[in-house]
């Protein structure tokens, strides 16, 4: 359990996408910039997918070209396919991320075609990406449940991941996109996925909705995976399931790991201010508990 842990920010993208409040392009750099100050070097900047369908990711080429001077730091983005693969190579995209669901519901609702359907579509990616010497990273969706079919069997969670894997993903994240799983739950999906990939190379994206994912993800570190995926302030949500909330808050995630004595080189003050900005541009208050805490402190001090 002492063993190092990596935090991949999620909030400039994973985040903002599901946000009513559109986010200028120069207000979603310097919330990366200031993730990144804060310790944060891995972080997905956008997404390269219709701005019809998902309007809060538009220009997230000017996002990218915006960031690409940060030293230091590793930037992902989204994309569906080789149209989305041409413009995140031509903004300088070096790690660039591919999705597909556990569920042939969400996958339907989300990108209008079947499971094996979308894994024909970013097939094309991933070899042309090993060509150009870009990392491709894995999403699946609905790991741990579905809005539409219910309960997801692991073996289909394993199946999937065992499809990307051997395609050349060089992770996999797996994500409970709408936040049902319990810590039992979570530890048979992630058996059954690492009888076949390292626990090294998983990853685990899960959401908050029902206040289960510090307890999922305790539950993770004790199966050995290593990766966790956070947005900070906890932003984010599910179109698709009413209710959903976000990702699990990176400050959450960073207290955990510090009273477990995990040290991870995040700045808590740094990551807090970069939170609160970016609350203040869309006008509400961060969800995640541990931010709150911290700003009810911080206004007690200054009184």
């Amino acid at each position: 359990m002492s063993d190092p842990v990596r935090i991949i920010e999620m909030g400039p993208r994973d985040g903002l996408q599901n946000e009513k409040t559109p986010v200028s392009v120069e207000a979603r750099i310097a919330f990366i910039e200031a993730l990144v100050a804060a310790g944060l070097d891995t972080v997905e900047v956008g997404a390269f997918v219709s701005p019809k369908a998902i309007p809060q990711m538009a220009s997230s080429d000017a996002v990218l070209r915006g960031v690409n001077h940060v030293k230091d730091a590793e930037f992902h983005v989204l994309v569906p396919n080789e149209k989305g693969y041409d413009a995140a190579r031509a903004a300088g995209a070096k790690v660039v991320s591919v999705f597909a669901a556990a569920s042939e519901g969400f996958s339907r609702a989300n990108i209008n075609c079947t499971v094996a359907e979308s894994i024909e579509r970013f097939k094309p990616v991933l070899a042309r990406a090993k060509t150009d010497g870009v990392k491709v990273r894995g999403y699946i969706s609905c790991v741990l449940g579905c809005p539409f079919d219910g309960e997801i069997k692991p073996k289909a969670v394993a199946d999937l991941a065992s499809t990307l894997w051997e395609l050349g993903c060089y992770e996999v994240s797996l994500g409970d996109t709408i936040g049902v799983g319990t810590p039992a739950k979570a530890k048979e999906m992630l058996r059954a996925v690492a009888a076949n990939i390292p626990a090294a190379k998983l990853a685990m994206h899960f959401h908050d909705t029902y206040g289960q994912a510090l307890a999922n993800l305790y539950a993770g570190l004790e199966e050995g995976v290593r990766i966790i995926d956070a947005a900070a302030g906890g932003l984010g949500g599910c179109p698709y399931a009413p209710g959903a909330t976000g990702n699990v808050a990176t400050e959450d995630v960073v207290y955990m790991l510090e009273g477990m004595g995990i040290s991870i080189g995040v700045d808590m003050d740094k990551l807090l201010a970069a939170t609160n900005e970016m609350s203040g541009v869309l006008g509400k208050p961060p969800v995640s508990r541990v931010a709150s805490a911290l700003n009810a402190k911080k206004k007690r001090a200054a009184s």
